[in-house]
């Protein structure tokens, strides 16, 4: 697991000790930030159930303004700390242990261009955080942002959404990610 491109370029990364994050194949991180592209650039990302934190820490390599990085773990939080001191770029970076779908219904936190949604596997646990993040949309996103969803995709499924819409998915494998935007 590496940093793929950016200020910290080919920097590896720690994995969280034991089986409790699935993190994400560089080849689709790659695929996502090839994707997200320029919108990267002077973003504030949220990157919820963080795990090691490649996610945020590749937006921050690519020119992201910030990035929160949530997660319950205390060996997750470690590794995302260690990892951020190793790339340098811890501060442009809060990391918190905290309860993803609790911070997102918190109206005192600032808002983001970025919402990605990464949650423990099976568990259905990506169709209430995205409940959550799309029932409080208007304190947590800007006008222009976007949520990432990605699971396995045996997890797919319908949802029903009031502020967010599908606008593309795509498939590497085990992995889906699903791209939202808000309704006009």
């Amino acid at each position: 697991m590496r940093v793929i491109a950016g200020s910290a370029k080919a920097l590896r990364l720690k994995r969280v000790p034991g089986d409790s994050t699935r993190p994400i194949m560089d080849r689709v991180k790659e695929s996502l930030f090839n994707i997200i592209g320029w919108d990267i650039k002077e973003s504030r990302v949220l990157d919820m159930f963080a795990g090691t934190g490649s996610v945020g820490i590749e937006a921050l390599s690519r020119g992201a303004e910030h990035c929160v990085f949530l997660d319950l773990h205390p060996a997750a939080i470690q590794t995302i700390k260690e990892n951020l001191n190793s790339t340098r770029l811890i501060d442009k970076a809060t990391v918190l242990q905290a309860d993803a779908l609790s911070y997102v219904r918190d109206s005192r936190r600032k808002t983001f261009d970025i919402v990605y949604i990464a949650p423990p596997q099976y568990k259905e646990l990506w169709k209430d955080a995205l409940l959550t993040v799309d029932a409080n949309l208007n304190q947590l996103m800007t006008e222009y942002g976007q949520v990432i969803v990605q699971i396995d995709p045996v997890e797919d499924g319908s949802i029903a959404l009031v502020n967010l819409k599908e606008v593309d998915r795509r498939k590497y494998g085990s992995t889906l990610l699903i791209f939202y935007e808000p309704q006009p």
